[in-house]
């Protein structure tokens, strides 16, 4: 007689096999995947990332020399020397210097007299009064400085109170004030514009720079006109 396997070991085997196929299977739909990843990866021999750079000629519309526009200088100013500038001065105040005045508790009228050895005019802008305004209550000391009788006020044609603007605008079209800041920026964009002069608040008193050399020899009575 022939031997005869056990049913329940045929069916274990059967059982074996199917495992290992789909095993197989699984492994070559991953690898199929891999592949496919690798190929999408690679670069096209046609792909335009691997011709030479060329590079682009601009193509002027209108040939010929091009034309420069060039600013126009204020009859006031000599060179770097701004004739404007003669007693008395108009100084304008901007919101910091209140602020730092207060703190280092200077008189604005007497701390310019003795740093500019003239007769000074504080000037205040809308827009530092607006800003003088938002700040609240923590700066109502410099609020009711600004609010002085002796203060001259200049209105303000602009939107908005953004006071660094304005200052910079206003000395651009009339070269006649002294900006008074101890803001950075707001020196670093004055410095820029020629014959403006710069005070700042210091411990024990006020700054002057760019300022003219005969300055000094100003007595304090004005002579506005004597040389008319």
């Amino acid at each position: 007689q022939a031997f005869q396997p056990h049913p329940a070991g045929a069916s274990a085997s059967a059982t074996f096999g199917a495992c290992g196929a789909a095993k197989m299977a699984k492994a070559r739909r991953k690898l199929r995947k891999f592949q496919v990843a690798q190929a999408k990866r690679r670069i096209a021999t046609n792909d335009p990332r691997l011709r030479a750079p060329t590079e682009k000629v601009k193509k002027d519309k209108v040939k010929g020399p091009k034309l420069r526009e060039a600013t126009k200088v204020p009859s006031s100013m000599f060179f770097q020397y701004n004739t404007n500038l003669r007693p008395p001065y108009q100084i304008l105040l901007d919101t910091n210097f209140l602020r730092m005045s207060i703190q280092y508790k200077l008189d604005v009228f007497k701390g310019s007299m003795d740093c500019l050895l003239a007769k000074c005019v504080p000037c205040i802008t809308d827009c530092v009064m607006g800003e003088l305004e938002k700040m609240g209550q923590r700066h109502r000391l410099a609020l009711r400085l600004a609010k002085d009788e002796r203060f001259r006020r200049l209105t303000c044609q602009h939107k908005g109170t953004y006071a660094d603007d304005c200052l910079c605008e206003r000395i651009q079209q009339h070269k006649c004030f002294i900006v008074a800041t101890n803001d950075k920026d707001l020196k670093r964009r004055i410095r820029k514009i020629p014959g403006v002069p710069i005070m700042s608040c210091a411990r024990g008193g006020y700054r002057i720079e760019r300022v003219p050399d005969n300055i000094d020899k100003v007595s304090i009575k004005s002579n506005w006109g004597a040389d008319k």
